[in-house]
């Protein structure tokens, strides 16, 4: 053990079963859409989740961590580049007439890039949402060795699909396969095939996004009072298919998410490198309310205003749970205020790689091996380029500014709110304090940069 002794505490678990001095393995399960309440460590009652919630318990509970966006392929950019929305490549869901969604240029260095160059084993199965195939946003381009799932994010709403891409090439299924099963498959065979080597696995699973679809629901049909879910273009449909059982579908949904941490955690345990593990859980924005899922039936958003595409910490607020033996105290929790685009540097510091100018991110390492934070967050700022138009701004003394109607600039609606006191947002305070929220609109404006794909609309009728 005196090898392990002189890496440092950083390292305290990089001697295993299969040799010592190897870098953890860095294994990060995100689920599409789901609510921060929808966790049993998170104070679900409704739906099960045993293998999330011993994660918890034999890790680490973050209780303020919040999402890149509020909707995943910005999320899944500031996940990747540790840039926020205000200096991100990518800022919205926006899409290219091909049918795929903006791509990640090459300029932008993403975390698979940092742990390829430190000999790590990369893939990424689920969905993508960064660029379309043989493109500069293309998975293989911004350095993972596999790809299998949905490059684009609308052909992720549909579980049984024509096609699914493995790198770049289309692998036909001609819709008779449940689409998240296979993805699981791959992902995990990724793995045994490459469990000699450091593994950064990047689950980026598709449910409970809707559809609300799911093969089996026996266990949760009847347990819930159900009101049938009809696909017309008068509630709002967005195409999602019709569901007569959505409560039992989506609670069905977030079990198997369960289900699949607990697979992953019984696949290293069983190749003798779960002590060398870090396993992170996380949901990519807050809940959706579409295709029939009503959060408020299982508070999904747990205490908090709003859901997707809100600004409103129920949209942003996301579960995030990490386990590391050795490093992390079993059952602890922190309020330390953490983000996706920490994501990044903090894997740079844990492999000893150099942590890429330009970002916004802040190591959250010595949260994770129980110490204090030497920086934080002074500001965490968002925009948001669906539903009118939306940005926010939350100073680290617990202020937060929210913008409505940004593409209508005669129409602005400014919200005020102290988090730190009024997590819910239940009180506006803009009327009372005019001087801060013209403070905080000024600290917005400074803070971004321009994009040159994500701009106002600057419509003149609201």
């Amino acid at each position: 053990m005196a090898g392990c002794a002189a890496l440092g505490a950083g390292f305290a678990t990089d001697c295993n079963a299969r040799g010592g001095g190897r870098k953890p393995n860095i294994i990060f399960i995100l689920a599409d859409d789901m609510g921060i309440g929808d966790v049993g460590c998170y104070g679900q009652k409704l739906i099960e989740t045993p293998n999330i919630d011993r994660l918890a318990q034999d890790g680490m509970r973050f209780t303020h961590h919040y999402s890149g966006s509020t909707v995943s392929a910005p999320s899944r950019c500031a996940l990747l580049t540790g840039k926020d929305m205000g200096h991100a490549w990518i800022r919205g869901n926006a899409g290219t007439a091909a049918g795929f969604d903006c791509s990640l240029p090459d300029s932008e260095l993403t975390v698979a890039e940092v742990l390829k160059a430190q000999g790590y084993a990369t893939a990424c199965v689920g969905k993508w949402g960064l660029g379309g195939p043989q493109t500069q946003g293309s998975p293989q381009n911004q350095g993972f060795d596999y790809f299998f799932g949905y490059l684009s994010q609308g052909a992720a709403h549909n579980y049984y699909p024509e096609y699914l891409f493995e790198n770049d090439d289309k692998v036909y299924l001609n819709g008779e396969v449940y689409s998240h099963f296979l993805i699981m498959e791959k992902g995990l065979d990724f793995m045994k095939q490459n469990i000699d080597k450091p593994l950064f696995m990047y689950f980026a699973i598709t449910p409970p996004h809707a559809d609300l679809d799911y093969p089996d629901i026996s266990y949760y049909d009847g347990k819930f009072t159900e009101t049938p879910w009809i696909n017309n273009p008068k509630n709002g449909s967005r195409g999602y298919k019709s569901n007569p059982k959505p409560r039992a579908t989506y609670a069905s949904m977030v079990s198997e998410i369960d289900r699949n941490v607990g697979m992953v955690i019984d696949l290293l345990e069983k190749e003798g490198v779960l002590d060398n593990s870090i396993v992170i859980f996380s949901s990519d924005n807050g809940v959706h309310n579409v295709g029939g899922h009503d959060p408020e039936y299982f508070d999904s958003n747990g205490p908090f205003r709003g859901w997707k595409r809100d600004l409103y910490e129920g949209g942003i607020r996301t579960p995030f749970v990490v386990r590391w033996p050795g490093t992390i105290k079993p059952g602890s929790e922190t309020d330390v205020v953490t983000t996706f685009w920490d994501f990044l540097p903090t894997v740079c510091e844990i492999t000893r790689s150099t942590v890429p100018e330009g970002i916004q991110g802040i190591s959250y390492l010595p949260v994770l091996k129980g110490k204090k934070m030497k920086r934080h967050h002074e500001i965490i700022y968002y925009e948001f380029y669906e539903k009118d138009g939306k940005q926010s701004i939350m100073t680290r003394d617990g202020w937060k500014l929210v913008r409505l109607n940004m593409d209508f600039p005669g129409s602005i609606i400014e919200e005020l709110y102290r988090i730190d006191e009024d997590e819910a947002e239940e009180h506006d305070l803009a009327a009372q304090f005019p001087d801060k929220v013209k403070e905080l609109r000024e600290m917005a404006a400074a803070y971004r940069t321009d994009s040159e794909i994500f701009r106002w609309k600057n419509k003149t009728k609201k």
